[in-house]
């Protein structure tokens, strides 16, 4: 099962497989192995196997596509038409959707199977999945510590083989920070580039889809289906497609990798501190040159996002008040109090901390001293990076500060847990496409991951990079013990 999608999509090309096989050995694993490690919310076979006959039809009437009859398993943050989508919160455990999110369309046109909705931090508030009504998804590679989140679902089911790729969301780091705990690869695309219609909103500035799977050619394919301008999304980009395996093959030579001097200071742990230093030598052995760069406000990234998100999560959860769907109190006097005890039951502490967070900065009084004042240094993180990339083609450096961290060792403390995005969140801020790709293991042997940030509109060249590293290296290609 550690087959990459390419080799997946050649069996079933050349009839050495149908889509109904496939789903059916996925299915097989998910039931082995999900009871330890929690990392899918829903699971529906009948629903899979019938999608599946479906694409084998498909295939044999000679409509196919390339990934036609291959397995996904999509964050429970998608809206899927007739599937519970839950967003990890006991607010939505008994909301299905009654139709599908762009993303979701787009991997059913694509003829993807869907395999099952994966557990994620309750409305992606969380770095490291253990915020889920659902309870805590555990990490593959050791089930005593954390995936990371807020995808870590996503990031567990595909180091764990599960499935052969699952898409997932990053609003400050939850694609990259969890594919980095878990050894596999997951891409941030640029603001815009994938639509936001149906994908339950946290922060609706900062949100965006993405692709995670074990490779960057991976990566590549899915960015395929899921990118493309939707009209529903008012902040979705109309842009000409784009094939995003274009460049795969390309080599490094005189390529510039910018390596700002924030990002290696104190802070990161010197295992990371290792890897990342080994995994930019092999850069160099590739042809490619490094160069200090600087990015002067990144030490107010995370202050910034957590000024900002709230403030959008307060609007946006305001939604979820126990009227037209989702949870309700069972008791109640009149309809404030309805409003009050359902909010009060259905969401969990984290959220609600959000939600007071950002109901307070945006109130009268403190709009000024705090919301606009983020706003104006969003812009100067933003214009840090502009600067950056007139020295250098990509930006490198670590995706997590640690390996990955205990099931609640940071529970108690909201701001450590904050930190562990520390090195990814300037990129949402900014709007760019960010990934991570396994490099190495700690000393505790568990994953660490390298990040790759690109100027707007630059993943081709960002998978490029990733894909010849791992052509030369094969952290990618491990597997957990006994999985």
């Amino acid at each position: 099962m550690n087959a990459s999608l390419e080799q997946l999509a050649d069996l079933l090309a050349q009839g050495k497989a149908s889509s109904v096989e496939l789903c059916q050995d996925y299915l097989d694993r998910i039931e082995r192995h999900n009871p330890r490690l929690n990392a899918f919310i829903t699971v529906d076979r009948e629903r899979t196997l019938a999608e599946a006959a479906d694409a084998d039809a498909r295939r044999a009437a000679g409509q196919a596509g390339r990934l036609t009859g291959v397995p996904i398993a999509h964050k429970d943050i998608f809206c899927a038409e007739g599937w519970p989508t839950t967003c990890g919160s006991r607010m939505l455990a008994n909301f299905v959707s009654p139709y599908d999110a762009h993303v979701i369309s787009q991997f059913k046109a694509a003829g993807m199977p869907c395999l099952g909705k994966t557990n994620m931090d309750e409305f992606a508030m969380g770095s490291s999945n253990e915020t889920s009504w659902f309870g805590p998804v555990k990490n593959p590679w050791d089930a005593r510590a954390v995936p990371g989140g807020s995808s870590g679902g996503a990031a567990a089911a595909v180091a764990a083989r599960l499935c052969p790729a699952a898409t997932g969301t990053d609003t400050g780091g939850s694609i990259r920070q969890p594919a980095a705990l878990t050894g596999i690869t997951g891409l941030k695309p640029t603001y815009g580039v994938v639509s936001r219609y149906g994908m339950i909103a946290f922060a609706s500035s900062l949100d965006q889809g993405g692709p995670m799977a074990p490779s960057a050619a991976d990566c590549a394919l899915l960015m395929n289906v899921m990118a493309g301008f939707d009209a529903r999304d008012s902040t979705s980009l109309e842009r000409a497609p784009e094939d995003y395996a274009r460049d795969l093959a390309q080599p490094l030579k005189g390529l510039r990798i910018g390596l700002p001097r924030e990002f290696f200071g104190e802070g990161m742990a010197p295992d990371v501190a290792q890897a990342i230093q080994a995994a930019l030598a092999e850069y160099r052995r590739l042809g490619a040159e490094t160069v200090e760069v600087s990015l002067p406000n990144m030490d107010l990234s995370v202050p910034v996002y957590y000024v900002l998100a709230p403030a959008e999560a307060s609007s946006n959860l305001s939604r979820y008040d126990g009227v037209r769907y989702g949870y309700r109190a069972a008791e109640y006097r009149d309809l404030l109090d309805m409003y009050e005890k359902t909010r009060a039951d259905g969401f969990g502490a984290e959220v609600k901390r959000r939600i007071m967070i950002g109901t307070y900065v945006l109130s009268h009084g403190y709009y000024d001293a705090y919301y606009i004042q983020a706003q104006k240094i969003r812009r100067l993180i933003a214009q840090d990076f502009v600067e950056a990339f007139k020295a250098c083609d990509v930006i490198m450096g670590p995706t997590a500060p640690t390996t990955a961290f205990d099931l609640g060792a940071k529970v108690a403390d909201p701001v450590q847990m904050y930190l562990s995005d520390i090195y990814t969140i300037a990129v949402n801020l900014a709007g760019l496409p960010g990934m991570s790709i396994p490099c190495g293991f700690g000393a505790d042997s568990r994953p660490i991951g390298l990040q790759i940030i690109g100027d707007y509109f630059a993943e081709a060249r960002m998978l490029n990079v990733a894909h010849q590293y791992q052509l030369a290296t094969g952290w990618h290609t491990m597997l957990p013990e006994g999985l």
